[in-house]
C-alpha cells in the first residue's frame, strides 16, 4: 500500500473532499494504475540528465563569442543561483506534494485550477513539438558523419521514441542513467584535457593560461561601444544560459512512479545544483580560457560537433577522436532530451485527465503502469520532425515552436510562485514550517527574489532584438536602462506582431477561458489542507534507501 494520503470515492470528510478537488495528494487512479519503479539514482541521473543538454555542448561558444569569457562566466552563474532557487523551491513542494504532473498539480491545489489547467496544456503543447525538434537536431547531427537520407533518421528515432514511450518506467530511468553518465564523463574528460592544454602540458603547445582575458578581453561589447556595451553582451547571454539549464524543472513530474519521493527528491534537488553548478561553470571557464572571444569559429553554427566549443577548446590536443565522441555523445543528448520531453508532457497530460481537464481516455494505463494514451499521442507527434525535409513546412512548424519559446520561464515563475503560496498558507494557518519533509530557513524569502530575476531575463529578447532601432536605444545613457526597457518592448512587440509575448499570451487567455468557463476560484490560504496532509505524511515515514556497496560506492557521488 502506497504511504501517501490517497483519496478514495466514498470518503465524505470535508477535508478529503477539497483534497479530490485540488489535485495535491495521489488519486486513487495514480495509486492503483502507476508503478513506482524510479530509484534515487534513476531520479537524480535524470534530473543531471536534462540540465546537460545540446544547449551546453553547441551554443556555449555563441555566448562567449557575444559576451567574452567572463561576461559568460557571470551570465552562467547568474542563472546558476535561479536554477538553484527553482530546484529547493520545487523540493520543498513536491516533497510535501508528491503527484503526478508536479507544479502543474501544485499550482491548481494552491493558487488556482485554472491556472493548473493553463499550464498543463502549454506543457503538453510544447512538449508535443519538443521532441519532433529533437528528432530533427539528431539529423543534422548525423550528418557530420554520412550523407544517408534524413527520413531514415526520422523512422529510426521515432520508433526508438515509441519503445521508450511504452515501456516500463525503470527501463526508461536506466536509459537517463546511462545517457546522463555519458555527459558526465565528456564534460569531465574535457575539462580535464581543456585544463591541460591551457597549462601548457600537450607537448609543442605554449601556455595559453589567462592570455584570451587580456586581449581581446574578459567581455565583448554588444549593440553599444564602452561599459554600456559590455553589459550589454553579459546580458544577451543569459537567455542562452537559461535554456541551457532548462529541463532541470521536471524532476519531480513522474513523482507518482518515485519510491520514496519524499526522501528522494530532496536529495536530487540538493545534490544535481551542486553537480550541475559545478560542470558549468568548470565548462565556461576552460573555453573561454582556450578559444578566444574574436575566434571567427565561435559564430559558426553547423549543428554539429564541428563547431562545437568543446571541440575547438581541445583542437591543440590533436585528438582525432573528439569531434566524433561529442558528436555522438550529443546525439544521446538530443534524444535523452526528446524522453524527457515525452515523461513531462505524458504525464502532465495524464495529470489533466485526472482532474477532468483532459479527456478519461487518457487515464488509461498499461498492466506495468505506463499511461499509454497519453504516450501515444506524442509518438504520433513525432512524426511532425517530416516537417523539417521541406523548407516550407519546417518554417510553419517553428513557427508554431515560437509559441512556447521562452516556456521554460514560465515554468521556473511557476514554481517559484507555488513555494511562496506554500509558504504563505504555513504562516497563515500558524503551523511550523520545519514539519516540512525538506526545510530550508533561507528560502523564506527566495521565490520573490527569483521571480524578480525571472522577469527580468524574460525581457532579454525585447532588449537585444536586432532591430534597426536597436543601435539608436543603446545609445541612450546608461541610467536610462528602465526607460529603454519601455520604449523598446512597445517598438519591437509592434514591429514583429508581439512575437516575444506569444508565450505569455498564450497562457494568460487559456488561463481565463477555463476561469470564464468553468467559474474557479481562487484556492484561500485557510483552505489549504495542509495539516491533515502533514499528520498524515508524520504517520507513516518513508524508508530512507541502502547507500551503495561495493565498487559502485567509488561512483556513486554523482547521484547520492
Amino acid at each position: 500500500m502506497d504511504k501517501l494520503t490517497h483519496v478514495e470515492s466514498g470518503d465524505k470528510s470535508p477535508a478529503y473532499q477539497h483534497l479530490e478537488t485540488s489535485g495535491d495528494v495521489l488519486t486513487r487512479h495514480e495509486e492503483r494504475d502507476l508503478k513506482r519503479g524510479l530509484a534515487q539514482r534513476h531520479v537524480s541521473m535524470i534530473a543531471l540528465a536534462g540540465a546537460i543538454g545540446t544547449g551546453l555542448f553547441l551554443s556555449l561558444g555563441g555566448s562567449i563569442a557575444t559576451g567574452g569569457p567572463l561576461g559568460s562566466l557571470l551570465a552562467y552563474s547568474f542563472i546558476g543561483l535561479i536554477v538553484c532557487a527553482v530546484q529547493f523551491a520545487l523540493g520543498e513542494v513536491s516533497a510535501l506534494l508528491p503527484v503526478t504532473g508536479s507544479f502543474v498539480r501544485h499550482a491548481e491545489a494552491l493558487s488556482d485550477p485554472a491556472l493548473g489547467f493553463a499550464l498543463g496544456w502549454t506543457i503538453v503543447y510544447g512538449t508535443w513539438l519538443s521532441i519532433p525538434s529533437e528528432i530533427s537536431a539528431i539529423c543534422v547531427l548525423f550528418g557530420y558523419w554520412t550523407d544517408v537520407n534524413p527520413s531514415a533518421w526520422i523512422m529510426t528515432f521515432i520508433v526508438l521514441t515509441a519503445i521508450v514511450a511504452f515501456s516500463k518506467i525503470r527501463y526508461f530511468g536506466e536509459i537517463e542513467f546511462v545517457s546522463a553518465l555519458l555527459k558526465i564523463l565528456l564534460i569531465v574528460g574535457i575539462i580535464l584535457l581543456g585544463l591541460i592544454t591551457a597549462l601548457g602540458g600537450v607537448p609543442g603547445v605554449p601556455r595559453v593560461g589567462f592570455r584570451y582575458w587580456r586581449d581581446p578581453g574578459p567581455f565583448v561589447p554588444y549593440l553599444a561601444d564602452g561599459s554600456w556595451g559590455r553589459f550589454l553582451g553579459f546580458w544577451s547571454v543569459l537567455i542562452n544560459a537559461v535554456f541551457s539549464f532548462s529541463g532541470i524543472e521536471s524532476i519531480a513530474m513522474a513523482a507518482a512512479e518515485m519510491r520514496n519521493p519524499r526522501v528522494v527528491i530532496p536529495k536530487a534537488c540538493k545534490r544535481v545544483f551542486a553537480r550541475v553548478a559545478l560542470f558549468y561553470v568548470l565548462a565556461v571557464l576552460v573555453v573561454g580560457m582556450i578559444v578566444p572571444s574574436n575566434d571567427p569559429r565561435l559564430s559558426e553554427d553547423s549543428g554539429t560537433a564541428a563547431t562545437s566549443p568543446f571541440v575547438l577548446a581541445t583542437a591543440a590536443a590533436r585528438v582525432a577522436a573528439i569531434p566524433h565522441i561529442v558528436n555522438a555523445v550529443v546525439i544521446t543528448s538530443a534524444w535523452s532530451s526528446g524522453n524527457q520531453a515525452l515523461l513531462s508532457g505524458s504525464r502532465v497530460l495524464y495529470s489533466l485527465a485526472l482532474k477532468g481537464q483532459a479527456p478519461r481516455f487518457f487515464l488509461r494505463t498499461t498492466r506495468w503502469g505506463t499511461p499509454w494514451a497519453c504516450a501515444a499521442t506524442y509518438v504520433l507527434s513525432s512524426f511532425l520532425a517530416f516537417m523539417a525535409l521541406s523548407a516550407s513546412a519546417i518554417t510553419v512548424f517553428y513557427w508554431f515552436v515560437s509559441l512556447v519559446g521562452c516556456g521554460v520561464l514560465i515554468s521556473w515563475s511557476c514554481v517559484l510562485f507555488n513555494h511562496l503560496r506554500l509558504r504563505m498558507a504555513f504562516r497563515k494557518q500558524g503551523i511550523d514550517a520545519r514539519r516540512l519533509p525538506w526545510h530550508n530557513a533561507w528560502t523564506r524569502e527566495l521565490p520573490i527574489c527569483s521571480s524578480d530575476a525571472s522577469v527580468l531575463v524574460r525581457r532579454c529578447p525585447l532588449l537585444l532584438h536586432h532591430h534597426p532601432a536597436d543601435q539608436w536605444l543603446c545609445r541612450v545613457h546608461q541610467g536610462q536602462l528602465v526607460r529603454l526597457g519601455v520604449y523598446h518592448c512597445l517598438l519591437v512587440s509592434t514591429a514583429r506582431g508581439g512575437a516575444d509575448y506569444r508565450d505569455i499570451g498564450l497562457v494568460a487567455a487559456v488561463f481565463l477561458g477555463w476561469k470564464l468557463i468553468k467559474k474557479t476560484r481562487w484556492v484561500r490560504l485557510a483552505d489549504i489542507p495542509l495539516e491533515e496532509i502533514l499528520s498524515a505524511m508524520e504517520a507513516l515515514p518513508e524508508e530512507k534507501d541502502e547507500r551503495p556497496r561495493g565498487a559502485v560506492r567509488f561512483i556513486s557521488w554523482l547521484w547520492d
